[in-house]
């Protein structure tokens, strides 16, 4: 350590792969061949390059390897919303999966995109990252299509858009709702209120909460507020549903789009007095950690977003080897999550 200190010290700067093989008395391009673990070169060629790297305690730039092998192993990751624990919970999956094959992620945030018109599907493509993934709903599909066309892509946590060549993991989310509005009927709810999200997922959970109570004869039952994927909507579309009347009578139960908007409507019932489970039954979508604060405990379906996350990286890994195949399309298994804010109506 003292011999590679004062070696540097004479360089006056970091040591070059140009200083590595002066040191080793060999040529650059032989230091580069050992240093991708060539086997055409000789041993004790090899140890002598190998003794003046750790002598200079020289340090491979991470941008030339790059040029050199034409992968940087990074990701780039397009993600819709930040703000989403759901995502968050995916994002996790994702790098577990792009980590143990020697991959890092670059993030960019898709409403900072939307506010500021950038393209960063374009800056992903400058960077040279080895593959792409889209998480959630994102709406400039043309910059999604252009920059597929140049990058192994994927998408992850939504059912659109659909292009050619790229890959797309999702949960069942009709599936999901069919789940959540089966369980609050079995429990005896007739009149049960569904707040609404947007896109492709919350067209999906609306059908999924519609067909599963025309099954059950209750069309008259029906309602939907719009909403979004915040407390805030959730808050208002539940004080719009829960303090006015539909013939009379309220929802005597709700199933919200997502955990956040069902937070929403927890705080709305309880300023309009209504006690959950005893008055309203809820039921969010997404399991994420807001469900599991003990003080909510909040009955929700699970979308296994850390499977979705993790088998959207392995989708990335084979369209990387292979660009061509046609594209994939995965759907994970919802289940449904009981906890404490559903009971039979009082």
């Amino acid at each position: 350590m003292e011999r590679s200190k004062r070696l540097a010290g004479k360089l006056g700067r970091p040591p070059t792969i140009r200083s590595v093989a002066e040191h080793a008395g060999v040529s650059k391009s032989l230091v580069s061949l050992v240093l991708r673990g060539s086997p055409q070169v000789s041993d004790a060629k090899r140890a002598a390059v190998l003794d003046a790297v750790r002598e200079l305690d020289y340090r491979p730039n991470a941008a030339a390897r790059s040029l050199v092998a034409r992968r940087t192993h990074t990701v780039g990751v397009l993600l819709d919303d930040m703000r989403n624990p759901w995502f968050v919970e995916l994002l996790d999956g994702l790098n577990s999966v792009l980590h143990e094959h020697g991959l890092r992620m670059l993030m960019a945030d898709g409403r900072l995109s939307r506010r500021t018109g950038e393209d960063f599907t374009r800056a992903f493509a400058e960077l040279r990252v080895d593959g792409l993934v889209a998480v959630g709903t994102l709406p400039d599909t043309g910059a999604l299509a252009e920059a597929a066309g140049r990058l192994p892509t994927v998408v992850a946590g939504t059912h659109d858009p659909e292009l050619p060549r790229v890959d797309t993991v999702a949960n069942d989310d009709e599936r999901g709702a069919r789940l959540a509005t089966e369980h609050l009927i079995s429990l005896g709810h007739r009149r049960i209120a569904h707040l609404m999200g947007q896109g492709s997922v919350g067209a999906l959970r609306r059908h999924g909460y519609e067909a599963a109570m025309r099954e059950h004869g209750l069309e008259s039952g029906l309602v939907m507020a719009p909403s979004d994927a915040t407390e805030e909507g959730g808050y208002r579309a539940a004080v719009r549903l829960l303090g006015g009347t539909r013939g009379g009578e309220r929802p005597t139960a709700v199933f919200a789009f997502n955990d956040i908007a069902a937070v929403g409507a927890l705080s709305a019932a309880q300023e309009l007095g209504l006690d959950v489970p005893r008055d309203l039954s809820l039921i969010g979508c997404d399991n994420t950690y807001l469900a599991r604060i003990r003080h909510l405990w909040l009955t929700t379906v699970d979308n296994a977003s850390h499977e979705v996350g993790r088998r959207a990286a392995r989708c990335l890994l084979e369209r990387m080897d292979h660009p061509s195949r046609p594209a994939e399309r995965q759907l994970v298994e919802p289940t449904l999550e009981i906890r404490g804010t559903a009971t039979a109506p009082h």
